[in-house]
């Protein structure tokens, strides 16, 4: 009778592993954890959305084997406050990152990388920072250095980052640390390319390794390759001293300047000169996040890791040079960024990790940038006992390995004068701060066009409630109460 017991317990363990991956060894084997965030990609920019032009075969690959997240959203529509929430939990209202090229990543603020690093992990920052400048002495990028940037130096290497690899805000999608002499922003033929009477000029702005310290090789190319560059050293060493490690690799791609290389601007040539470089540029990142994920099999490590791929906001709606429309994407959504319809936060999201989470599917469940921290310090066993503070994002973990697409708690979301609050089925949405409000049936509405408010008008009255709420629990945030 024993020996049946042990039997049954055992059939009983083995099957709980392959259906929820290996949960029970996580406080002795915590993942890696990787954070992959494209700038300016929109949601139907990728080939697992749909899009039949942009060649995106990694990405797509990677959907196929983890979790397509239909439901992603970006904490704004906007980089720089999306970015600040990954790395925190919490929405930018709270300590003053609002908009792009605005506030920092306060000293006071428990960052992922901080948590991480002290519970034994390898920390690595590659590519896009935009929580903050990365020095006070020079010149460099959109405010460092500057009369505009004073009280904004918060750069990784004191925000928990071990190494790092960092631009302060764009750069160029091919040669990043050049542009031609003259006033394009949008596009531009590379070098390679270009005509023999360009003059080239300095972007003005550096790839920063430590304080006072920028990088100055291996800078010209493909911006992503030259990203994943470094990336791939970090991984090898931490693996090799048998280190758990945390990644965030955030690239440029496809924010404007967008300058596809000769490789692969000839595969959309077809397609007029603008969609060749916005194209190009993302089918160029798709292969590094495929060199990447080759690495990590090669390791061994690649059943272990956790990753997450998403966009900042949805995608640039104008063409800066001419105010044409630009290339990018929102798929059926409407909106582009800046707006808190869902074409300006409903993102591309996938979510990767054998050991833990089961994959070959794709999930309805709405899940935010914001839900980043909780979830992975769950996934790593950590309970960060100095973070007592109102956070934004909750853990997903256990919906995403149960497959449950109903989170207990709404996303709440604020840019400028526009408010949203998104739940399960509803959203509520206002563009003059929360004076009058709209309602959209998310199941059966998706392209926001039939306002249901008057219809509904107990759950305005209870929605718009919380939400109000929420943003008075910021303004207090924000004036020091958490601190």
């Amino acid at each position: 009778m024993r020996s049946l017991r042990i039997h049954f317990m055992r059939a009983l363990l083995v099957k709980l592993f392959l259906v929820f991956g290996s949960f029970a060894l996580l406080a002795d084997s915590p993942p890696n954890v990787i954070l992959i965030m494209a700038d300016d990609l929109g949601w139907g920019d990728v080939g697992f959305n749909g899009n039949q032009e942009i060649r995106t075969p990694h990405l797509d690959r990677m959907a196929e084997d983890g979790i397509k997240l239909e439901r992603f959203y970006a904490q704004a529509p906007s980089c720089s406050p999306t970015r600040a929430s990954c790395l925190t939990g919490r929405n930018g209202y709270r300590f003053g990152v609002i908009r792009a090229n605005n506030g920092r990543l306060e000293t006071e603020e428990r960052s992922l990388a901080e948590i991480l690093s002290e519970a034994g992990f390898a920390t690595g920052h590659f590519g896009k920072w935009h929580v903050g400048t990365l020095t006070n002495d020079v010149r460099d990028g959109k405010r460092g250095g500057t009369e505009k940037g004073v009280g904004h130096y918060a750069p990784p290497w004191e925000n928990g980052y071990d190494v790092t690899f960092a631009t302060e805000s764009k750069v160029p999608t091919w040669n990043p640390m050049e542009r031609p002499d003259n006033e394009v922003m949008t596009y531009w033929e590379p070098r390679e390319n270009a005509s023999s009477g360009t003059d080239w000029v300095s972007y003005q702005t550096h790839y920063w390794i430590g304080e006072g310290r920028w990088a100055e090789d291996n800078l010209s190319g493909d911006d992503s390759r030259v990203i994943v560059d470094r990336v791939l050293p970090f991984i090898d060493d931490a693996v090799a001293q048998e280190k758990p490690f945390f990644a965030s690799i955030w690239f440029h791609t496809p924010h404007l300047p967008v300058v596809a290389g000769p490789e692969y601007a000839k595969l959309y040539e077809a397609f007029g000169d603008y969609k060749k470089h916005y194209y190009g540029c993302i089918t160029a990142m798709d292969a590094q996040i495929g060199r990447l994920r080759d690495r990590l099999s090669q390791l061994g490590v690649a059943d272990d890791t956790l990753i997450f791929f998403a966009s900042d906001n949805g995608p640039e709606t104008i063409d800066h040079d001419d105010g044409q429309k630009a290339p990018g994407s929102a798929g059926p959504f409407r909106g582009y960024k800046r707006t808190l319809f869902e074409g300006g936060i409903r993102v591309p999201g996938i979510v990767l990790w054998p050991n833990g989470i089961k994959g070959g599917k794709s999930s309805s469940l709405a899940v935010c940038t914001s839900d980043y921290l909780p979830t992975i310090l769950a996934a790593c066993d950590i309970e960060d006992q100095r973070a007592i503070r109102p956070l934004d994002g909750m853990n997903v973990l256990s919906l995403l390995q149960k497959g449950t697409e109903r989170r207990r708690h709404p996303i709440p979301f604020q840019f400028l004068d526009q408010l949203a609050l998104i739940d399960d089925r509803y959203k509520l949405y206002s563009n003059d701060g929360g004076g009058t409000f709209q309602l959209f049936d998310m199941k059966t509405d998706t392209a926001e066009s039939t306002d249901m408010s008057a219809a509904h008008p107990s759950r305005v009255k209870r929605m718009s409630a919380r939400l109000l709420e929420w943003t008075a629990s910021c303004r207090a945030s924000a004036e020091g109460a958490d601190y």
